[in-house]
């Protein structure tokens, strides 16, 4: 396989590794890294890329399992979390200054949740995969990964309704 044949392979997806890598090791240069790393990889198996069933099954299975490595390392300690942020323009600025104070607790939460359940959250409600391709990603059940994206949502939930109202029930 050629340099272009390779590109041509792996470019539908190659935002989505990013925003996997970002989302586990919240450092963007880490997770440029992290996607380096992982087309090398791809690049160094490029002959063999045509049996697996999934490039990008396999690619997002290369990428988790890199930034658990990192993680475990200790390299990417307390960083913060940066998110892209969308607002509608018509709004006006209070309501504008509500969402991204919204959007910013989400990320903290979901920052806070469990690895796997931040996984999970990437994949289905933000890249939009489905339970099948997730299942093969972090081989796990599909029964399982419902459970997990349940909590997660349940504590994102809980999260955002305590801090809405204050503390006060």
């Amino acid at each position: 396989m050629n340099q272009n044949d390779f590109v041509l392979l792996v470019a539908p997806f190659k935002n989505k590794v990013f925003r996997l890598a970002k989302r586990l090791l919240i450092s963007t240069e880490e997770a440029e890294d992290a996607t380096q790393e992982v087309w090398v990889k791809l690049w160094n198996k490029n002959g063999s890329l045509s049996t697996y069933k999934s490039v990008e099954a396999f690619a997002m299975t290369l990428t988790k399992n890199y930034c658990l490595d990192q993680l475990k390392s200790k390299r990417t300690e307390n960083s913060r979390i940066g998110s892209t942020v969308y607002i509608d323009k018509t709004t006006g600025l209070e309501k504008k200054m509500e969402d991204l104070d919204s959007l910013n607790w989400v990320a903290k939460i979901i920052n806070q949740l469990p690895v796997q359940q931040r996984l999970i959250i990437q994949m289905r409600d933000i890249e939009q995969y489905e339970f099948e391709e997730i299942a093969v990603i972090l081989d796990m059940k599909e029964a399982a990964i419902r459970v997990s994206l349940s909590r997660a949502r349940r504590t994102i939930k809980e999260s955002m309704t305590k801090t809405h109202n204050y503390g006060i029930r």
